[in-house]
């Protein structure tokens, strides 16, 4: 199999890292298939980058595939001048790994330093069924995060975003397989694709499940009356809705509604959130104590939670909201193709429409007052749940790959 990514490959102590879900994930594909050769963005070595201060390192040869796996660093390249640099000697390197590879998969994303683009063209020129991947709309999370932008990058967006939508349509449809995360990037991009798969992304297991034991003393402790507990587990980022995400809580408390909150994680408007909560005068019950690496002690803070609260403002596909449903924690936030769809055959959930802040108010204050029907959302995100494992999605998303390329 050969992987093409976007994810950032560092030398720390000596020894080539990535990021501990990368890692996870590979160890899976390990599972399915002979050889593996992924591809990866040379971050360099020494201290992480500031976008990267969230991050888990591994080292890849301590994984369990590591005898089995390649790791090859393709230079960074999102700039044009730098990409027409590197472009030809980098393409040659990919013609070569396509050339010995069986099953070719490429995560897509944007124009220039985009090599699973460029891998795409390598493999059509070739005829060589290819499938692609996407876990996000990449032109829509630019154009919506970026209206707050510099006039320049507003306007290289005005120009660029375009012709991002035409040639990933145009890599889409002469590919073999589609593997669209969520309904977001399906119902975007299923349309160009001659066999497009709705797919998920998780690295939970079958051990991480909550317990029935634990289901119970958690709605045992909710009909008692009890505050209720609110969690958030992402980076502190835009197009996560922090500051929706305040402002819902501190109406919700001005209505009367007693609770503790804790937004787990990082990022750009930590501090302005901590600001922010101190303003509203939530700083006795918003805790926001950033990063943590502790993925047994996140999960843990989820399944003591009676409600995961959400703001996403863009159409991604976030691995949080399966691990709340895992954890036995409803969704009440923003709705979207892919929040919708996730809850839409066993509930676990209630989702109003984005920017809508009165009806994210009123549904947490209803389900305050409705603990029995609380406790009955608790179960139902549960049953949710137990359908999202790593094994289970890797070897799905293996089979297809057997099957169309």
């Amino acid at each position: 199999m050969f992987l093409v990514t976007h994810v950032a490959l560092r030398r720390i102590g000596g020894r080539l890292c990535l990021d501990d879900q990368t890692c996870a994930g590979l160890d899976r594909w390990g599972e399915n298939f002979a050889r593996i050769t992924y591809t990866g963005i040379d971050a360099g070595a020494g201290p992480p980058a500031v976008g990267e201060a969230s991050t888990v390192w591994r080292p890849v040869d301590d994984l369990a595939c590591a005898d089995r796996l390649s790791v090859v660093a393709l230079p960074e390249a999102y700039r044009i001048a730098t990409f027409a640099a590197r472009y030809a000697g980098t393409r040659r390197r990919l013609t070569d790994l396509v050339r010995r590879s069986r099953y070719l998969c490429y995560t897509l994303g944007s124009l220039a330093g985009d090599w699973g683009g460029v891998a795409a063209l390598e493999s059509i020129r070739r005829r060589r069924p290819y499938a692609v991947w996407f876990d996000r709309v990449e032109h829509e999370v630019i154009r919506r995060t970026g209206t707050d932008a510099p006039l320049r990058r507003r306007m290289k967006n005005a120009l660029t975003l375009p012709l991002m939508v035409r040639y990933h349509q145009h890599l889409i449809a002469r590919s073999h397989l589609g593997l669209f995360q969520g309904q977001d990037t399906f119902r975007t991009y299923a349309p160009h694709a001659r066999n497009p798969f709705c797919v998920y992304d998780t690295h939970t297991t079958r051990d991480d499940l909550v317990t029935e034991t634990a289901l119970a003393d958690k709605c045992r402790a909710l009909l008692k009356g009890e505050p209720l507990k609110i969690v958030y587990v992402g980076r502190a980022d835009a197009m996560k809705g922090p500051l929706d995400w305040l402002d819902a809580l501190h109406r919700a408390r001005q209505s009367g509604m007693r609770f503790t909150a804790t937004w787990w994680g990082d990022g750009p408007l930590r501090e302005t959130m901590q600001a922010r909560a101190g303003e509203l005068g939530l700083a006795d019950c918003v805790a926001l104590p950033g990063f943590e690496g502790d993925r047994q002690k996140l999960l843990a803070a989820m399944r003591a939670a009676h409600l995961f609260l959400f703001c996403h403002r863009t159409p991604e596909s976030p691995r949080c909201l399966i691990e709340a449903l895992v954890c036995g924690t409803p969704l009440i936030g923003y709705g979207s193709p892919y929040s919708e769809d996730l809850i839409g055959q066993d509930g676990g959930g209630r989702l109003v429409r984005m920017d809508d802040g009165n009806a994210l108010v009123s549904g947490l204050t209803d389900l305050d007052r409705d603990r029995a029907g609380l406790a009955g959302l608790i179960r139902a995100a549960a049953r949710t749940g137990t359908q999202f494992d790593e094994d289970t999605v890797y070897r799905t998303r293996a089979e297809l790959l057997r099957r169309y390329l």
